[in-house]
């Protein structure tokens, strides 16, 4: 058996109480929100244990608390003897997993994190965007239609997600746009999306400059497992290959639907979300309906993956 994969969750998993029974339970998650408050200059466990929701769903907030909930999750798991085969995290998740691989250290990580927000909200208030789910057409057919749209300053493909399933963003005009034609294509449904910004197009212009410069600087090390990177669906283990990797991040799309597919060619079929929500493992069911699949999230669900993956690996 391969092993299992560790995915870690971005922006729209988290929830007000997240890590909460993880630090109230285990000593190293616990350890981990210490950690986190000190590095961050702010009572950040108290965000993510108790709100209140509209500053804990701003960017800059949102994403260090997530790093730190994945994190402490992934202690936890660790300390269950539990070590991933390889890891995946969907956007900012990328981050977390690469402080769990070690080549960022958590200090690094949600350094990087915070800036990675900052500059994400601050990108947002200059040009103004936003996101749609495209529901029901295939990755084809989504480049087929950002190329009748000709924007490419405006708009592009920021998440395949799942088979049927890729996000569009982009100035609003230009997404409003996207989505009548998208329809007109076929698409089953176009969902718009509630976020701050444009994610993962080229309105994140400045974000990426600002976040590139925090990234050249930051030590990194070699993965100690593979991590597969967003812009490639790759694995990546060598720190310029990391670093390379992240650079890219913020203007290319996330080939989630992609990694999870180059996994299960790899031999995966475990997987566990480490940090808060249930996303994840939605979107691994589009690509692989037989895979087992466990989550982190409370000491109930760490307790049962660890007896899964025990089990699967004794058979």
């Amino acid at each position: 058996m391969v092993g299992a994969a560790f995915l870690f969750p971005g922006q729209g998993s988290q929830s007000v109480g997240m890590g909460r029974a993880l630090s109230e339970r285990y000593p190293e998650a616990r350890a981990v929100f210490e950690e986190a408050d000190r590095i961050v200059g702010f009572a950040l466990s108290k965000l993510c244990f108790e709100g209140p929701a509209d500053e804990l769903t701003k960017t800059e907030n949102t994403q260090p608390a997530l790093l730190a909930t994945s994190v402490a999750a992934f202690r936890v798991l660790e300390t269950r003897g539990l070590k991933p085969a390889a890891a995946a995290g969907h956007s900012a998740g990328e981050y977390a997993a690469h402080v769990a691989a070690g080549s960022l250290s958590l200090a690094e990580g949600l350094r990087l994190i915070r800036r990675r927000g900052e500059a994400m909200a601050g990108a947002g208030k200059e040009r103004p965007g936003t996101m749609a789910a495209v529901l029901g057409l295939s990755a084809e057919q989504i480049q087929e239609l950002l190329r009748k749209m000709d924007a490419p300053r405006d708009l592009a493909a920021a998440n395949y997600n799942a088979p049927g399933q890729v996000v569009l963003s982009g100035t609003p005009e230009a997404v409003a746009r996207a989505s009548e034609e998208a329809l007109r294509a076929g698409a089953k449904k176009v969902v718009p999306l509630s976020v701050s910004a444009a994610f993962h197009s080229p309105l994140m212009e400045a974000a990426s400059r600002d976040l590139n410069e925090a990234i050249t600087r930051a030590p990194i090390a070699r993965a100690s497992f593979p991590v597969y990177a967003n812009v490639t669906a790759a694995p990546v283990t060598e720190p310029e290959t990391i670093r390379d990797a992240l650079r890219k991040q913020l203007l290319s799309p996330v080939l989630w639907e992609q990694t999870m597919r180059a996994m299960r060619e790899s031999g995966i079929r475990q997987y566990v979300e480490v940090g808060n929500g249930r996303v994840l493992r939605g979107l691994v069911r589009g690509v692989d309906k037989e895979a087992a699949l466990f989550g982190s999230e409370d000491p109930d669900t760490i307790e049962a993956a660890a007896v899964g993956i025990a089990g699967a690996a004794a058979r």
